[in-house]
């Protein structure tokens, strides 16, 4: 048994993580002493359906933008956070992001770091949210800051800036750049394909996977070849679910997103994307 103190701001972190009840995530992060990815992967051995390895940015409150360069070779997407959504809602303050949002891509930024030494009107764009700070009473700051460079980079916010999506392209496409960059923020895959995931994430599923079935009453005695060729079977469903060019079109779920690609033009490929989004 772990001797590890574990916090009640702990246990809240590992809820706002994962969405599992406060007992689950105090269990989770005692078996686990306290580490939070491995406490992800006991959550979900035990069937809890957790997001563990979605890519979203997450912020509690504030405005995301998405924007890029005039060229449509760089996309830059970022979150200035703020503690409630009244402030998230003022026209002040949604302007004040949009004006970080403008320097960042006038400056052609790569970091949240390079933003703050930014000067908007001579004053440093740090100086400038330290002031916001003081005049509203919340916390507020570039929360995320992501960035794609591509021979054509599409940008899309979904809600009134509740997300944020760039994609990349090796040519130029507008009209489809819109509809995958939709298609990420409606379905949030976690990679282009199967072979933009890393073989250590693709490993950690399969040994979830291979756990999880070896746990069902039914799977007792079954051959380990057996057991193997399932889990084979769930990392492929894995697979066509959670990449982008293997999901399902939401346009016209007749055909994948790579089809849907393929169909409208043979040479379009997507290089990498990005999505930004309030939690």
């Amino acid at each position: 048994m772990s001797t590890v103190n574990i916090t009640a701001a702990e246990i809240n972190k590992l809820r706002q993580m994962t969405g599992a009840g406060m007992m689950d995530c105090r269990k989770a992060l005692t078996e686990t002493n306290g580490d939070f990815e491995a406490a992800i992967d006991w959550l979900r051995k035990k069937g809890q359906k957790v997001a563990a390895l979605r890519g979203d940015r997450d912020a509690k409150e504030g405005v995301v933008f998405a924007k890029t360069t005039s060229d449509n070779k760089t996309g830059i997407t970022l979150c200035v956070s703020c503690e409630t959504d009244f402030v998230s809602k003022n026209t002040d303050f949604i302007a004040f992001a949009e004006s970080i949002m403008d320097a960042a891509i006038a400056h052609n930024l790569h970091s949240t770091e390079e933003l703050n030494g930014v000067e908007i009107n001579g004053v440093k764009i740090a100086d400038l949210i330290n002031d916001k700070l003081a005049s509203i009473g919340e916390k507020i700051g570039v929360s995320k800051f992501e960035r794609i460079d591509a021979e054509f980079v599409s940008s899309y916010i979904h809600g009134t800036n509740r997300m944020g999506v760039l994609v990349g392209f090796n040519k130029p496409n507008s009209e489809i750049g819109k509809d995958i960059a939709m298609q990420i923020a409606a379905m949030n895959p976690v990679a282009v394909d199967a072979s933009s995931i890393s073989a250590e994430v693709v490993e950690r599923e399969r040994a979830i996977i291979m756990d999880i079935i070896k746990a069902d009453p039914k799977m007792v005695g079954k051959p380990e070849e057996m057991l193997a060729k399932i889990t084979e079977g769930k990392i492929n469903a894995f697979f066509k679910e959670s990449t982008l060019t293997a999901q399902a079109f939401v346009k016209d779920g007749s055909m994948s997103v790579g089809d849907y690609i393929k169909s409208k033009d043979g040479d379009l490929k997507v290089v990498s994307f990005k999505r930004v989004a309030l939690g």
